[in-house]
């Protein structure tokens, strides 16, 4: 019983706008903006510049920004951070997986020309409540693109640049001595840095998740995904989203009820005037009683107390 009313009451938890006044929120429009313009300018300064540690470095990180928000629902962390790169042939790294034919979560190179990226996701959080079902898509054009130039001569020099003694990073993405981001604290820390370094906030990067469904769960939402389809890719269903992503499910559930109210009350009221009666109130100069009839034109029903004793008596 407890855990029921649980369930129904808001959880404790700060909303975006008490977030923002800390520096711990940015919201949907201004994180697309700024991971936009991390993708133009590594790309401009590669031109520029060449392939170098620093031109390849940024372009990594505006490569891994854009895969945890702005181009695709925000996938799970744990799914980017163990994302292999076309080029490793290996087994799956998964720790639990004991699928002998499992290439784990996967960056492909469907076709070259035109470009087609697949990302497959066997192992996600879901992957056994869900019977086992991959996450799987094609990625968008514009980031397809952007991976592609990086997994080319900018990865390889940071691969070059970073070299383990006997080992090269078989991840998509890598910390900045060259390994992959297998703790989830190193990438928090990453991408709080890199955040701050574009004139953001040190917003924790799973907190792009609640910005997404704050923005798909709000009255003024832009056209976009559909929530199913979104929360798919997210990983979860669109009921998670109420419990643990959308912040001002409650505050707006309770508005909403408030607002509907106002339109509520006018229907009462006008039913209630379609619906009564027309009632007249008549005082006879005979009678001390009232009496009430149906409209104007039907005859007033005559009072028992016609005669001048009733009268005293009342007047007694």
């Amino acid at each position: 019983m407890h855990m029921q009313v649980a369930d129904q009451l808001p959880r404790p938890s700060k909303d975006p706008k008490g977030l923002a006044d800390i520096g711990k929120w940015m919201c949907a429009a201004d994180l697309v903006h700024t991971i936009h313009g991390a993708e133009q300018q590594s790309q401009a300064q590669m031109q520029q510049q060449g392939v170098t540690v620093e031109t390849s470095r940024d372009m990594h990180d505006a490569a891994l920004a854009a895969m945890i928000f702005s181009h695709l629902p925000p996938v799970r962390l744990s799914c980017i951070r163990s994302l292999v790169g076309p080029a490793y042939l290996g087994p799956c790294l998964h720790p639990d997986c004991k699928e002998p034919s499992c290439e784990g979560n996967r960056l492909s190179i469907m076709s070259e020309s035109p470009l087609l990226m697949r990302i497959s996701l066997p192992h996600h959080k879901n992957a056994r409540k869900w019977g086992k079902a991959v996450i799987e898509f094609d990625v968008p054009s514009d980031l397809a693109q952007l991976l592609h130039t990086y997994l080319g001569a900018p990865r390889k020099a940071l691969l070059e640049h970073h070299l383990l003694i006997g080992d090269a990073c078989p991840y998509v993405f890598m910390d900045m001595h060259g390994r992959g981001f297998v703790a989830a604290a190193v990438l928090t820390l990453y991408w709080q840095k890199w955040l701050v370094s574009r004139g953001g906030v040190p917003m924790n990067p799973s907190m792009c998740r609640q910005v997404f469904v704050d923005e798909r769960q709000s009255d003024s939402a832009t056209a976009g995904p559909s929530n199913q389809g979104a929360a798919m890719v997210m990983g979860h269903s669109v009921k998670q989203w109420d419990k643990w992503y959308d912040m001002q499910y409650h505050p707006r559930l309770a508005q909403n009820a408030v607002d509907g109210m106002q339109s509520w009350r006018a229907a009462m009221l006008q039913s209630h005037t379609l619906a009564a009666p027309d009632l007249t109130l008549s005082t006879a100069l005979h009678c001390g009683h009232v009496l009430v009839s149906d409209s104007e034109e039907s005859q007033y029903q005559s009072c028992c107390s016609d005669s001048d004793s009733d009268i005293d008596i009342e007047l007694d």
